[in-house]
Parts: structure tokens; C-alpha cells; sequence
């Protein structure tokens, strides 16, 4: 890999056509949303513009050339996730279900899974969603521990099919948009061999599949995030992503590309939040006789602010880059920029809170969308404290850890 700072052409051209998007339709969407107060009719509007990215290749870009799609290198989709983060993040999560839902394909399917499994998101027409269930309502951060405590969502053997009951919630869209499910939901569920990983399809998903609660998230509104239950679904053992037994491994794999966007979304957040709060400083006088940037202390958050945005954004991207370009410490800068991104955001929005003071204590305000939906980075996608500096740890305590790792390109 070159190492270089400096986009391609090809990579500003991403870039302004992935703003324009953002700013011209992401952005009224984005205020469309929050003035609606029920979760699934707030899901439901961002529908026609999940269709328009779908036409665009969004979805494609999301999938690998090696089974069909147009994805490029990480880089690529840092470029492009930051400039959605900065307007709506709720919609390329919304979008983003296969990022995750098919890692584990990618990674032990077979053949005809792969291509039966990602034919839905290469379509440039229509919207289909992929969901990873994953987390249960009784919590996943030990998904991993023997029974009776871990994964409690079951697959019982009949004849040539699993049998699948058990309660999932908050990835985005488990219900689809209408309540029967997903086009493919990624299941991690517990079978005799022990923790396992099966895709369910539509047609074993409808009928069987119980919206318990659509929650009404105080930051992503867009995002259709719901508890359900999965009831008598027999899915084929074909469908076995595997073997009995891999879905530890696979699972924790899944979450290393949405680890690392995490850091990117962060940035795109502070980013936006940072040209609310600089705006003001530098046209708001609060009653004096000139703009408040005059006062040290106010120019001092920015700058803190603005030196931590392009930190968070070097750190993010290249993480991306290590993930999806299979850099051998990908897992390693997944996780800094998953911890790092989100806790400094969360702490860099706050501070903006306070240099522009009251004024932003509002739902009305900009700061205050922004500010909840930060909240949410640092427990979504594998929670910091439970989940994902435990993996950190285990990383730093193996005798095989090499410190210098992250060196190499």
C-alpha cells in the first residue's frame, strides 16, 4: 500500500458528490426525522432516500469486488461515511446492515451461500436491509460463556432443518420494513455444538418473527432499532454458516469493520458539531462589543476541538484502511478507533456545548442532536467498557502481541 495523505482525484470526486448528497437530501431528511415522533413511521420516511442510494451503488459499494460488488479500499468508504456522519449517520446505518451481516459469510461460507446470500445487495433497484442478530435484551457483553448463562437464542435440530427461538434486539431493521424481517438476518444462536451462526432468509422469517418494542432512541431516530422475538423459525442446516461451534470466532470478526467506522462516524459528528460551535463563535458577541472568539477561553475549546477532530479522523481512516485492506493488525486499529473515536467525541461535542452555552440547551439545536447521537457511539457496536477494551485487553496480555505491528504497511 502507498502511503500517502493526500486524496486521489478519484477520491475528491467521492468526496464532493457524497457531501452534496448529504447536504441537499440527508440533510432536510435529517429534519424531517426528528420533528416525527413515532420509531417506525421515522424509519419509514428515510425509505425513498435509502432507494436513491441503492441507485447510486451505495449498497454495492458496501459489498467486495470478489464476490460482486464495487467496494473499494478503506479509505474509500472513510471518505464517503464521514461525509453522511456529518449530515444523517442514521442512514448508512441504516444502509450499512451488510457490513457487518455478511462478514461472517465472507469469511466461512460456502460458494453457493456467498452468492446466494449477497445477490439481494448488489440490486440497484428496491431496498433490501441485512441485519446482524446479535445482542439480546438480557445482553451479550459474555454472548460467549457456557450455558446456562451466554447466547440464549437456541437452534434445535429436526431433520434437516434448525429450529430457532429466542429474543434479539437493537441492530438496526430485525423487522424489516414491514414487520416480517430483513432480506437475510445473520443469526448467533446457541445449537449442540455450541455457539453458531446461521442466515435466515425471508421466507423463514415471516410469520416468525414478533415485534416486541421498536425503541425511541434519543440519537439515531432514523434508525429502526427493535426487540424481537423469534419464534419456531426452521431455517435449512444448509444455512449453517460453518460449523457447530464457530460462532465466537466468526461473530467477533463481524464487528471489526463497524468497530473502525465507529472512529469515523466520531469524526464526522465533531465535524459538524465543530462548524455549529465556530459559526457562532465567530458572529456572536453574547452581549458584548465583539464576537466571543475574542475570549481565550472560547478559543481555546476550538482549538482543543479541532486538533482532536483531525486526530480522531487520521486514526479512523487508517483503521479502515487496515480492516478492509486485511492489514495484519486491522483488529488492533479497529479498536482504537472504535474507543478512541467515540470517547473523544462524546467529550469534544460537550465541550462545544459549553462554548456556546445555554443557547444549545434545546432540542431544537443542532448541538443537541448531535450531542445524543454521540452518546450512543461509545455503547453501539460492541460497548467500550463491556466489550470492546475486554478484546483490547486480550489483545495486549498474549505472549504473540507484537507493540510494533501497527508500524508496518
Amino acid at each position: 500500500m502507498a502511503f500517502s495523505f493526500t486524496l486521489t482525484p478519484e477520491q475528491q470526486q467521492l468526496q464532493s458528490s457524497t457531501r452534496e448528497f448529504a447536504r441537499t437530501v440527508l440533510r432536510p431528511l435529517a429534519q424531517r426525522v426528528a420533528a416525527e415522533p413515532d420509531p417506525l413511521t421515522r424509519a419509514l420516511l428515510t425509505r425513498p432516500a435509502f432507494e436513491q442510494g441503492v441507485a447510486a451503488g451505495m449498497l454495492s459499494s458496501l459489498i467486495p469486488p470478489a464476490v460482486g460488488g464495487t467496494g473499494g479500499r478503506g479509505i474509500d468508504a472513510a471518505v464517503a461515511i464521514e461525509e453522511v456522519a456529518a449530515e444523517f449517520p442514521d442512514y448508512f446505518i441504516n444502509m450499512a446492515g451488510p457490513l457487518i451481516a455478511l462478514m461472517p459469510v465472507y469469511a466461512a461460507g460456502t460458494p453457493e451461500q456467498i452468492e446466494r446470500f449477497v445477490r439481494p445487495f448488489l440490486a440497484t433497484s428496491r431496498a433490501p436491509l441485512a441485519a446482524m442478530a446479535f445482542s439480546e435484551p438480557e445482553g451479550s457483553a459474555n454472548f460467549d460463556a457456557p450455558p446456562p448463562a451466554g447466547v440464549q437464542t437456541t437452534a434445535v435440530p429436526d431433520g434437516d432443518v434448525y429450529v430457532i427461538n429466542g429474543r434479539k434486539a437493537w441492530a438496526s431493521f430485525l423487522s424489516g420494513w414491514d414487520g416480517d424481517g430483513p432480506d437475510i438476518m445473520t443469526i448467533v444462536c446457541r445449537a449442540p455444538g455450541g455457539v453458531s451462526v446461521i442466515v435466515a432468509e425471508r421466507e423463514h422469517l415471516a410469520g416468525h418473527i414478533e415485534v416486541e418494542e421498536h425503541y425511541d432512541l434519543p440519537g439515531l431516530r432514523g434508525c429502526l432499532t427493535s426487540r424481537v422475538r423469534l419464534h419456531d423459525m426452521r431455517v435449512p442446516k444448509t444455512n449453517l454458516i460453518g460449523a457447530e461451534g464457530d460462532g465466537i470466532r466468526l461473530t467477533r470478526n463481524a464487528f471489526l469493520p463497524s468497530g473502525a467506522s465507529i472512529g469515523v462516524f466520531a469524526t464526522g459528528a465533531m465535524r459538524r458539531a465543530f462548524d455549529i460551535a465556530w459559526e457562532f463563535a465567530t458572529t456572536d458577541s453574547r452581549g458584548g462589543s465583539s464576537p466571543i472568539i475574542n475570549h481565550q477561553s472560547v478559543a481555546d475549546v476550538l482549538a482543543n476541538a479541532k486538533g482532536r477532530i483531525e486526530a480522531t479522523r487520521l486514526l479512523s481512516w487508517r483503521a479502515m484502511d487496515a480492516v478492509l485492506g486485511g492489514h495484519p493488525a486491522g483488529a488492533e486499529w479497529a479498536l482504537h478507533s472504535k474507543i478512541f473515536g467515540s470517547d473523544t467525541a462524546l467529550s469534544v461535542v460537550n465541550e462545544l456545548v459549553q462554548a456556546v452555552g445555554v443557547t444549545a440547551y434545546d432540542m431544537k439545536h443542532p448541538l443537541m442532536t448531535i450531542l445524543n447521537t454521540v452518546l450512543a457511539y461509545p455503547i453501539i457496536e460492541g460497548g467500550n467498557i463491556g466489550i470492546r477494551r475486554r478484546q483490547l485487553q486480550a489483545m495486549l496480555a498474549d505472549p504473540s502481541y507484537d507493540p510494533s505491528a501497527t508500524l508496518s504497511h
